[in-house]
């Protein structure tokens, strides 16, 4: 398969991701906002914040939260115990159908994504919404039971869909799957007799080291949170109900766009090679993709922050009341939109670095994550103390650079001995600052003339000047930034025409 085939099914997964984020969000962003004039924000904080994952670890964190961690009041969060023991055997459910999902992204089976993702997560939603209306005094019931439901869901959907497909072994689907039956997807005994193969137990323990500092690196606020009390359980939900908003856009686009780019560069780049040493159309077509999407990040990560900051307590008064758009909300919004920045370009270049590192080059990242998590886990204590739930926003910042710092040496040394330099994604026409920095001025003295507090006409005339400066800002983008137009033009059209032929 060619570079520019592969190129044009990551294109065409990424915007079948995006469509099915933007379709999950708008769903769940409804009934979210529906759902939080009915609860109070210490359920929220303990649904959001305490799950578990993993077989084992469901057992004995479940021990944990029930034993040795502090148990909310019964009266203001009943059935705590049994939300534990739930939200756990959900986490079970999940890892069962683990191969199968892996096995449909390798592929990039598409539709198969959409139609169990999207089920999955529309029935958990009106189920939520359901039980919210009708048995609200159930508490952590409600959620719990959800999950599990949403989980249970999602997998029968993926093991449904293989059970069929491997009934079929002439299928042109079933000959490109590496597996010709469902029992190849479960434990089993080799043909030497050895139930585990060394050689794959041993990348496959490398990428879960990889995977468990990342973990800690991406949620490790919450069990800072969880262990160390340091916010009460109210202050955590209104924390996580921010944190989710927050990083709304970051899961609609960024997301698709690393996990579907993520199996481009895997496929099209060797691990084991230099840029010099692979097929040359192939390292080309690598940068110039990786190129456009930094741009595209950065983009979008600029114009989050930008306008984010003029209209967050906008966004969460309409979104959930004046339960979020008084006290730290809008505080913890606005640093966010920082944040969704640096997501931004994180996102893209670690979903490079980690397809083109070498087995070596990923133990030797895993050591320094290691250290990375640890004082991330310290800086967030610290900062915490100091600033309140604000200070979890500053430390992922922190750690955020970090990594965007490590992963854009290694994209430097990839290339340096290349004619290609796709670092040039990162450089911004001054035409275009000049436009981010002029919106951010109109927006914030709209705020401050208009917001929040003088009613709705007012408060639709500062959505107005928001739209006419972000307006200004895209064309100045769409004129300025003509390679990442093409690109944007061109993949598009390939997606749509490899739609047309399915």
């Amino acid at each position: 398969m060619g570079s520019q085939e592969v190129l044009g099914q990551a294109a065409r997964l990424a915007s079948s991701g995006l469509l099915l984020q933007v379709l999950f969000r708008l769903i769940t962003f409804a009934l979210n906002a529906f759902i939080l004039r009915f609860l109070s924000k210490e359920i929220v904080g303990i649904v959001n914040v305490r799950v578990p994952l993993g077989v084992f670890w469901s057992l004995f964190l479940g021990w944990v939260w029930l034993r040795l961690l502090e148990v909310p009041d019964p009266n203001v969060v009943p059935h705590y115990g049994t939300g534990v023991v739930v939200f756990g055997l959900s986490a079970v459910v999940e890892l069962l159908g683990e191969p199968f999902w892996v096995l449909a992204q390798a592929q990039m089976f598409v539709k198969l994504k959409v139609i169990a993702e999207s089920l999955s997560v529309i029935l958990k939603s009106v189920l939520t919404a359901s039980l919210v209306l009708w048995l609200p005094h159930w508490g952590l019931y409600i959620f719990s039971l959800a999950q599990l439901f949403y989980t249970t869901v999602l997998v029968l959907c993926y093991v449904a869909y293989f059970k069929k497909l491997l009934g079929f072994p002439k299928s042109a689907k079933q000959q490109m799957l590496p597996v010709s039956r469902m029992t190849d997807l479960l434990p089993s005994i080799l043909r030497s007799r050895a139930f585990v193969n060394w050689e794959e137990a041993k990348l496959t323990w490398s990428f879960f080291k990889q995977s468990f500092l990342k973990q800690i690196l991406t949620e490790g606020e919450r069990y800072v949170m969880t262990f160390l009390n340091v916010l009460n359980f109210g202050d955590q939900g209104v924390y996580d109900i921010v944190n989710n908003l927050g990083s709304l856009v970051a899961r609609l686009i960024f997301q698709p766009i690393e996990e579907s780019f993520y199996i481009f560069f895997a496929k099209v780049l060797e691990r084991e090679k230099d840029a010099t040493l692979q097929k040359q159309e192939d390292v080309a077509v690598a940068a110039t993709v990786l190129e456009s999407l930094l741009k595209l990040a950065l983009l979008t990560g600029l114009t989050i922050t930008v306008f984010g900051f003029a209209y967050s307590q906008l966004a969460l008064d309409i979104y959930g009341g004046a339960m979020l758009s008084s006290g730290s909300g809008p505080v913890l919004l606005r640093t966010y939109c920082l944040y969704v920045l640096l997501l931004a370009i994180n996102g893209v270049t670690e979903c490079f670095t980690f397809a083109a590192m070498s087995k070596e080059q990923v133990d030797r990242y895993n050591f320094t994550m290691l250290a990375l998590s640890s004082s991330f886990l310290v800086l967030s204590y610290l900062l915490t103390r100091w600033y309140g739930s604000v200070g979890f926003i500053l430390a992922n910042c922190f750690n955020m650079g970090i990594r965007i710092m490590q992963s854009l040496y290694f994209i430097h040394r990839y290339y340096r001995e290349s004619p290609h330099r796709p670092l040039a994604g990162m450089r911004l026409s001054p035409v275009l600052v000049g436009a981010f920095a002029l919106s951010g001025g109109i927006t914030g003295v709209s705020e401050a003339l208009l917001c929040c507090e003088q009613g709705w006409l007012f408060r639709l005339a500062h959505v107005a000047v928001g739209a006419v400066c972000l307006g200004a800002t895209l064309g100045t983008a769409f004129l300025t930034e003509t390679k990442l137009i093409h690109f944007l033009r061109t993949q598009l059209g390939v997606s749509r025409l490899a739609d047309k032929r399915t």
